[in-house]
C-alpha cells in the first residue's frame, strides 16, 4: 500500500493497549502517591515552569464530572505550536483533498447482547465525558490541563515525564512478538492520568520513542483543529459485559498534497478531524507507513514472579465473542488513490504471546459494518498463566 492508514471500530472494554498511534487506554491501577514525600522546593519550582509552558492560557475552562479539567485554548496558541520545527508552520483547519472514503457505506450502532447473543440495534458511538459539562467555543481546541500531581505520579524525571520508557527500563519481550512490539515496547502507563477510566490517547515518536515524543499534548507536536475531541479525556459511556456494546471509529490517514497525517474519530457523517501529526515531524513517515498493527498490549512487571492479573480487553478470552470478549471490526487501509480498501481474512497475522493468558481470533462476516474482524484478550494470571 502506498499512503497507508487504518480504519477501525473497537470495542470498550476493561484495560487493555492497542499497537497503534492512536487508541484507547485503559489504566488498570489506581496509583496512591499520598505516601510519597513532597519534593524540594528547587524540583517544584522547575515542575511548575514546565506547567507554566504547557498550560496555555485559556479562553473557556470546564471542569469535568470525572475529574478533568478542559482548557479551550486558541488554536494558534496550542502547545503544539512551540515546537522548533513548526514556529513558521500554518495550522490547516482542513487537509486540502476529500477524507478517503469506503466504497461501502457502514452504520455506527450500539448492539444489546441478549441471552441469545444475537440482538443488535442502531444507536450511538461512545463519546467523552466532559462534554456532560460544557463545550469549547469556535476557534479554540480543548486541551486536558497538566497538573503537579500528573507530573509527581509517573516518578520519572521531568524530561521523561508523557514520554515512554527506555527499552532498558522495559522488561524483555517475546522473541515471535509482533515487529512493532519488539521494536518499541509499547506499554500501558497506569501513572499518566491516575485513574481506571478509558481515555482516547495519542502518541508519537520520530525516533524509535529514544528523545522524541510524547502522549497526547503534553509536547509539542500533534496539531489539534477539533473543539470536541480532548486528546486524552475520558469516553463514556463503555461496553458492560453481556449488556450493552459501544464502539468507535478511528481513521489515521496521509494527505497525500501536503504529507500531514490526520486522525478523525467517529463515522462518515457525524466524523470529526481531531487534527494531525505534522510532516515536518517525520523522515520515515515522510513517504507512507509499511505495516499497521491492531490489537491489545498490557504490561507485565512479573509481581512476586507471578504473570500480572491486569486483564486485557474485557478480561474475556476471544472464543466468548460478541458481548463478552473485546473486539477490532471492519478493517481497511487507505490506497494510493485515498479511498478506504477492506483488509482481507488472509492478510491478517494473529499472534498471542501466552495464550494461556491472552489470546486472539479473527474472522470475516458479511453484515455491514464487521467485515474482517477479531476478537481478542483474556484475564492474564489464572492457573492456565501462572
Amino acid at each position: 500500500m502506498t499512503h497507508t492508514a487504518m480504519k477501525k471500530r473497537r470495542r470498550h472494554g476493561q484495560p487493555h493497549h492497542l499497537h497503534l498511534l492512536v487508541s484507547l487506554l485503559l489504566l488498570p491501577l489506581l496509583l496512591d502517591c499520598t505516601c510519597a514525600a513532597l519534593p524540594s522546593s528547587p524540583k517544584m519550582a522547575r515542575i511548575q515552569q514546565h506547567l507554566d509552558r504547557a498550560n496555555k492560557p485559556a479562553l473557556r475552562t470546564i471542569q469535568s464530572m470525572d475529574g478533568d479539567t478542559i482548557d479551550c485554548v486558541p488554536r494558534h496558541k496550542q502547545h503544539a505550536m512551540d515546537h522548533p520545527l513548526l514556529r513558521k508552520h500554518r495550522i490547516q483547519s482542513a487537509p486540502p483533498r476529500p477524507m478517503p472514503a469506503s466504497a461501502t457505506a457502514t452504520a455506527t450502532f450500539r448492539a444489546s447482547a441478549a441471552a441469545s447473543g444475537n440482538a443488535t440495534s442502531r444507536a450511538r458511538a461512545a463519546w467523552q465525558t466532559w462534554h456532560h459539562a460544557g463545550h469549547c467555543p469556535k476557534g479554540t481546541v480543548p486541551v486536558r490541563r497538566t497538573t503537579a500531581e500528573d507530573v509527581l505520579r509517573g516518578g520519572q524525571s521531568l524530561f521523561r515525564f508523557g514520554r515512554k520508557r527506555h527499552r532498558r527500563d522495559r522488561a524483555p519481550r517475546a522473541a515471535n512478538a509482533p515487529d512493532v512490539v519488539t521494536g518499541n515496547g509499547h506499554e500501558v502507563s497506569p501513572e499518566l492520568y491516575g485513574d481506571s477510566r478509558p481515555r482516547l490517547f495519542t502518541y508519537w515518536t520520530s525516533d524509535a520513542y529514544e528523545a522524541t515524543g510524547c502522549y497526547n499534548a503534553l509536547c509539542p507536536g500533534f496539531v489539534q483543529t477539533s473543539s470536541r475531541v480532548a486528546i486524552g479525556a475520558a469516553i463514556s459511556p463503555v461496553s458492560s459485559l453481556a449488556g450493552e456494546q459501544y464502539d468507535m471509529t478511528l481513521l489515521i490517514w496521509k494527505d497525500p498534497k501536503l504529507g500531514n497525517w490526520w486522525l478523525s474519530y467517529g463515522d462518515a457523517g457525524a466524523s470529526q478531524l481531531v487534527g494531525y501529526w505534522p510532516a515536518e515531524l517525520f523522515t520515515h513517515l515522510s513517504g507512507h507507513a509499511s505495516m499497521v498493527e491492531w490489537g491489545g498490549e498490557v504490561v507485565n512487571t512479573s509481581p512476586g514472579g507471578a504473570h500480572t492479573a491486569t486483564q486485557m480487553g474485557s478480561g474475556r478470552f476471544a472464543a466468548e465473542g460478541f458481548g463478552r470478549a473485546s473486539y477490532f471490526r471492519n478493517l481497511e487501509t487507505v490506497d494510493a488513490g485515498n479511498s478506504l480498501a477492506p483488509v482481507s481474512l488472509d492478510a491478517v497475522q494473529t499472534l498471542a504471546e501466552d495464550g494461556g493468558c491472552y489470546d486472539i481470533k479473527k474472522a470475516y462476516d458479511e453484515r455491514d459494518g464487521w467485515g474482517t474482524h477479531f476478537y481478542y484478550g483474556g484475564p492474564g494470571h489464572n492457573p492456565a498463566c501462572p
